[in-house]
């Protein structure tokens, strides 16, 4: 639940500040990967991006998961972030995971209820994997919540 909530962290990040879709991923528990549609990505740029990653944590930001009919999801600007929509056609409610003030997206899996409760997140390394694809690795850092 942690590692989630940290990767839709990551993902509301890139896509408020540099407005970059994700195009693939992975998570494990307390680490993942995300990749993006980001063509400039270097040390500095890094750095930025987990210090204001971990100021989301820091902001204590409330999840909120909510169940939506189809048509009026998809109402919602920017409901998909991945540059390919994965839902299937025939589903007729579509389940979101709000990060209040950051980050709304569909998403089906699980999360912690505030971002307080992902603790400290480290961008552990940078690739590029391509011309525009950029993949970013994270891991969490020990925490006494559980």
């Amino acid at each position: 639940m942690r590692t989630h909530t940290a990767m839709h962290i990551l993902c509301g990040v890139v896509w408020r500040d540099y407005g970059a879709s994700v195009t693939g991923g992975n998570m494990e528990p307390l680490q993942g990967r995300m990749d993006f549609e980001f063509e400039r990505l270097q040390g500095d740029l890094v750095r930025e991006i987990e210090a204001k990653i971990n100021a989301e944590v820091d902001a204590e930001r409330d999840v909120r998961v909510q169940t939506l009919p189809r048509d009026e999801a998809f109402q919602i600007p920017d409901l998909i972030r991945t540059r390919i929509n994965l839902l299937p056609e025939g589903i007729p409610e579509v389940r979101t995971v709000e990060i209040v003030g950051l980050d709304l997206q569909a998403d089906g899996g699980t999360h912690v209820a505030n971002t307080r409760e992902v603790g400290q997140i480290r961008i552990t390394d940078y690739k590029s994997k391509g011309g525009i694809n950029k993949r970013i690795y994270i891991e969490l850092l020990p925490t006494g919540i559980t």
